[in-house]
């Protein structure tokens, strides 16, 4: 055999391999589906229960988010000419999934790791009882940022009568991959769960890590706005006042410091009290719906408008004196319960400052886990009562403090600055849920300028409020505060004509919102455009980002790659695809990719979770799988792998008019230069051919 021989074996065999290992099956979680059957009569109302085991380091997405918001959301799907002998009571339900602020979708989504689970309520309304349908969804995983969309097949039949309980029967169909568990003694409540490996609970630990994580942030937060707190001018001057009548009506020192610590303790005490009646009149459900319904979000805006006033200094926050009066004469009764009531006096006299940020905080808390408002209080006050302790035990400290004067409403006016924007937070939430089209991106990025434009101006001492004193100067602090609210200001102002602004992705609307883009606009018109001479199909309902021109429908797109001398780039992709947005976003944005995109190749988007039903003329039965593919997505899908044996997006394909591969295929991967040399090779490869 000859060398040449040789080597041309040796490199195709490597190539091969090299394509097998690439292009790789992704396989779906492993469900089971239980319907509990105990004693089943007509009229029952009973659960059906999917639970999944999910590939370690993958992800499914849950169903109690907003679904415009991008990912495709688990849904459970009913044969209707199959199914009968029952009804559904509400919709499929998950059960406590995880929860995080995506910064791709712009928004909180929620989220299944390890296993997750999902209950469906059904009435029994006949004898013969059948349940034929799918339960769709989606398995993402940040390692390698692939999305893969899967369809899970059940079919239950049962039989139920009035007067006696009968065994249910549950057949799994068309899935290797399920196990469909027959329920003969027990209910839901009563059937085994899944154990997770050992893999799969040092994974559990780490999410459970992250979460605390995310806790700790909070409770710094709000142990600093206990610190603020104390630089208004309802607490600071108090602080001096009471621990002199600790220390000087004790008859020891000891005495005085054990005092002011009740006292501190006191405070704790009353204000996480607070917290626990906001984490008990709250769960799951409940969170979900204060997140997410336009009611909860334009009351906290409409708060925090009026918070912000009172800052401002429009009118002041009072409790009922009567009330205030009574909590006082108690606290001169002396012994435990006097300190007690001396420090419940102490929250309420400094409430007309306190409650905004105090009020800020259970608002922020009342959409997390049930411990949030509770640590949120108790980080609060905290930072609220230590310095009463602490001064106690050092009076002679107490020389060392600045005295009251207007620096204490100038804190207190700044608040309320603060309190003004974070309020278009809510309103924005509202706004994105329900399309109201009010606080689009670039609106909110400019009511923001003015705010903090006009805190700097007040900084300066340019703008003067109702209870502000005359300034003869600016102090060192005060200007250097100044100069960082500009330089926020002038970070701000590029956003108003598309910059992405990264650093406050969390707390903008989505950039779809923007009306005017001039950063992907020049990168238009810094390429060529390709003009199709031909109109697309679907493209009243699908489009490409960034102005790009090409085809959903692979027939359409090969046909022109063939008549413009072009080759074919495929991008498997879909709506609810995270990382296909990404690469979007980050590579496909940059100049010399869309450069190359634009005017080296004709583009096709094949969207796989697309659900637009085509004419039952274009229907066919799937090699791959032998079901019946009705739907774009279902085609693009099944075409994705049998030809490329991948059922992973993004995955990026590009052909030759032989529809060969030029390249081989990439998936995700952010590195800019790594993705104009896939270009490039494959230009250099189809001109080559």
């Amino acid at each position: 055999m000859s060398k040449f021989l040789k080597s041309s074996l040796i490199l195709s065999f490597l190539f091969l391999i090299g394509t097998a290992a690439f292009a790789q099956m992704i396989a779906p979680p492993r469900w089971s589906i239980e319907l509990a059957t105990k004693d089943l009569k007509v009229g029952d109302e009973v659960k059906i229960t999917f639970k999944a085991q999910i590939p370690k380091d993958w992800y499914i997405y849950s169903n109690d988010f907003d679904p415009e918001l991008g990912p495709m959301l688990t849904e459970l799907n009913l044969d209707k000419a199959k199914s009968k002998g029952f009804s559904l009571v509400g919709g499929l339900k998950a059960i406590n999934p995880k929860k995080k602020f995506d910064e791709v979708w712009e928004g909180d989504v929620t989220y299944f790791e390890v296993s997750g689970t999902f209950e469906q309520l059904i009435k029994i309304t006949a004898e013969d009882i059948v349940i034929d349908g799918y339960l769709g969804y989606q398995m993402c995983t940040d390692v390698t940022g692939q999305c893969v969309p899967f369809d899970e097949d059940f079919s239950i039949k049962a039989k139920a009568t009035a007067t006696h309980a009968s065994v249910a029967e549950a057949i799994s169909t068309e899935s290797s991959e399920t196990e469909t568990v027959v329920a003969e003694e027990s209910t839901v409540a009563e059937a085994a769960e899944i154990t997770p490996t050992q893999e799969e609970r040092s994974y559990i630990d780490l999410a459970a890590g992250e979460e605390q994580e995310s806790l700790w942030g909070f409770m710094i937060l709000a142990f600093l706005a206990g610190l603020a707190a104390l630089l208004t001018p309802c607490v600071f001057p108090m602080i001096p006042m009471t621990v002199t009548f600790f220390t000087g009506r004790s008859k020891s020192r000891a005495k005085g410091i054990k005092n002011a610590l009740i006292y501190g303790i006191s405070i704790i005490g009353i204000y996480t009290i607070a917290g626990t009646a906001v984490a008990a009149i709250q769960g799951p459900e409940f969170a979900n719906w204060l997140s997410t319904h336009w009611v909860p979000n334009v009351f906290f805006f409409l708060v925090f408008i009026f918070f912000a006033f009172a800052f401002l200094g429009m009118f002041e926050l009072t409790l009922p004196s009567s009330f205030v009066n009574k909590i006082d004469a108690k606290a001169d009764k002396g012994g435990l319960s006097g300190i007690f009531f001396m420090a419940f006096t102490l929250v309420l006299v400094s409430f007309s400052c306190t409650g905004p940020i105090v009020g800020s905080i259970l608002i922020s808390s009342a959409g997390g886990a049930l411990v949030k408002p509770i640590l949120g209080m108790f980080a609060f006050s905290l930072a609220f009562a230590i310095p009463f302790a602490i001064f106690a035990v050092f009076p002679e400290w107490l020389n060392s403090l600045p005295k009251s004067g207007g620096w204490l409403n100038s804190v207190k006016v700044v608040l309320g600055f603060l309190e003004l924007a974070l309020a278009f937070k809510f309103l924005s939430v509202a706004d994105q849920v329900y399309h109201w089209g009010l606080l689009d991106r670039d609106i909110y990025i400019a009511i923001w300028v003015v705010i903090f434009a006009l805190l700097g101006f007040y900084l300066l001492g340019k703008i003067r409020t109702k209870h502000d004193s005359p300034m003869d100067y600016i102090s060192v602090p005060r200007l250097m505060l100044a100069i960082s609210t500009f330089v926020f200001v002038v970070y701000l102002i590029p956003g108003l004509w598309g910059a992405p602004l990264k650093a406050l992705s969390g707390y903008l609307p989505p950039m779809a919102t923007h009306d005017f883009n001039i950063l992907e606009n020049r990168s238009l018109s810094m390429s060529e455009v390709n003009t199709l001479d031909d109109v697309p199909k679907y493209a009243e309902f699908l489009h490409f980002p960034h102005g790009i021109q090409g085809y959903f429908d692979y027939d359409q797109a090969l046909a022109a790659a063939k008549r413009t001398g072009k080759p074919l780039f495929i991008d498997f992709t879909g709506h609810g695809c995270v990382n296909c947005r990404e690469m979007e976003a980050r590579v496909w944005s940059d100049a010399q990719v869309l450069k190359r995109l634009n005017e080296d190749f004709i583009m096709v988007a094949l969207y796989i979770d697309e659900r637009f039903e085509l004419p039952e003329s274009e229907w066919y039965v799937s090699e791959y799988d032998g079901k019946e593919k009705k739907t774009i997505g279902k085609q693009n899908a099944d075409f994705q792998i049998t030809r490329f044996n991948n059922n992973a997006q993004p995955y990026y394909v590009i052909l030759d008019h032989n529809e060969e591969l030029l390249v081989r295929p990439k998936a995700y991967d952010t590195n800019i230069q790594n993705f104009v040399n896939f270009l490039e090779e494959a230009k250099v490869e189809f001109g080559r051919r």
